[in-house]
């Protein structure tokens, strides 16, 4: 069973930052075998991809693109969304996701379908 806890979030006004941590942790599986990143899901909206680390890329939607940094921490286990420049359009409830190194989740990121583990969510509101 794999586990994804966030930490971060909160409320900014626009041209703030905030930083998301999500530690993974596992019985039976190795981080190795993940490939880790974020969605985030705004009020009546789908979930959608926003960054992550894949196995020979990185990712970024082209809404965050030149504003969010994807990084990760592997002694500990953690990735981190550093987001920087923040807009109201970024007022969304932000998801950890973790996917199988063997799906086709850590090639193209976006598709919830392909993700094996979720983190809780944490609220990001941005003010204008």
């Amino acid at each position: 069973q794999v586990t994804l806890e966030e930490s971060g979030g909160g409320s900014v006004q626009a041209g703030g930052s905030l930083r998301l941590s999500c530690t993974f942790s596992a019985r039976g599986y190795l981080r190795s075998q993940y490939c880790m990143g974020w969605f985030r899901q705004a009020r009546l909206k789908a979930r959608e991809g926003v960054a992550a680390i894949l196995t020979t890329t990185t990712y970024y939607a082209d809404s965050v693109k030149g504003r969010f940094t994807i990084s990760q921490d592997y002694t500990n286990n953690t990735v981190f969304l550093e987001m920087n420049s923040l807009i109201p359009e970024d007022t969304a409830i932000y998801f950890c996701a973790a996917a199988r190194r063997s799906s086709a989740g850590c090639q193209v990121w976006g598709s919830v379908q392909l993700i094996a583990a979720w983190g809780q969510g944490t609220q990001v509101t941005v003010s204008s």
